[in-house]
This record gives structure tokens, C-alpha cells and sequence, in this order.
């Protein structure tokens, strides 16, 4: 069995188009000049409803990590290391980190973003060790 795809939805269609692209894009709030995800209908900080997706150097340092050794679900090859990205340019992300090994993930460890596609529609951002 294969991995599960992400659906997109009205607020994250803009976010697949660019991982499509190899471009990772995060929203804003130029309201209360937030960077956050996952998109959300009103910014998270402010409840604004107007923010926007701005682009993302896609760099940043691991701020969390666990090793996964059992399968969230069918079509997941374990184990894999599942972190909070601390992204350079403001935003904090829920990723996948691929190191190889899924123990060499360590706190503090200092990745960039890395795109693996996974259908024609469908390009998951992830992350590596920085070079």
C-alpha cells in the first residue's frame, strides 16, 4: 500500500502549488507581521482575516524531535524522525526530517527544506540536514 496524499483545500491549494514549484511558502499576517502554520481562516496571533502566503528560505533548526517506530497508518515506512522546524524566517513547522539515520536527528540540528514528490498533483516539502 502506498502513503496517504494530502487533499488540498481552499487555504492550502496556494501551499501545494508551490511545493509543486520546489518553493515552500508559509502564511503572513501583515496585520500583526506573523508567520505561521498551518493556514488557518484568521491568523492565529490576531484573528486578522487577511493574510497571505509569502515565500520561505526553507532553512531552519530543529526545535522537538521524536522517532517514530509505529506506522501512523498504512503506507508509512518506520522509522522516521517527525520534528518541529524552527524555520529561520519566523514560521515553525511539523515535519519530516531525513537524516539517514532517523536517530541522528538531534535538537538544534540546523536543516533545509528538501521536496519529495509523491504524485503529479503532489510535492510533500521535508527536511534534511544542512550541508
Amino acid at each position: 500500500m502506498s502513503r496517504p496524499v494530502p487533499v488540498p483545500t481552499a487555504l492550502s491549494e496556494p501551499f501545494w502549488e508551490a511545493a509543486r514549484r520546489g518553493d515552500l511558502v508559509v502564511p503572513y499576517c501583515p496585520t500583526c507581521d506573523l508567520r505561521f502554520f498551518v493556514p488557518e481562516p484568521a491568523c492565529p496571533g490576531c484573528l486578522a482575516p487577511d493574510w497571505h502566503y509569502v515565500a520561505s528560505a526553507g532553512r531552519g533548526a530543529v526545535y522537538s524531535v521524536t522517532v517514530v517506530h509505529r506506522a501512523p497508518g498504512p503506507g508509512f515506512d518506520t522509522p522516521f524522525a517527525l520534528a518541529v522546524i524552527d524555520l529561520d524566517d519566523g514560521a515553525t513547522l511539523l515535519s519530516h526530517v531525513d537524516a539517514g539515520d532517523p536517530d541522528a536527528v538531534v535538537i538544534g540540528m540546523r536543516v533545509r527544506v528538501d521536496f519529495r514528490r509523491l504524485t503529479d498533483e503532489i510535492t510533500l516539502p521535508c527536511f534534511v540536514p544542512e550541508s
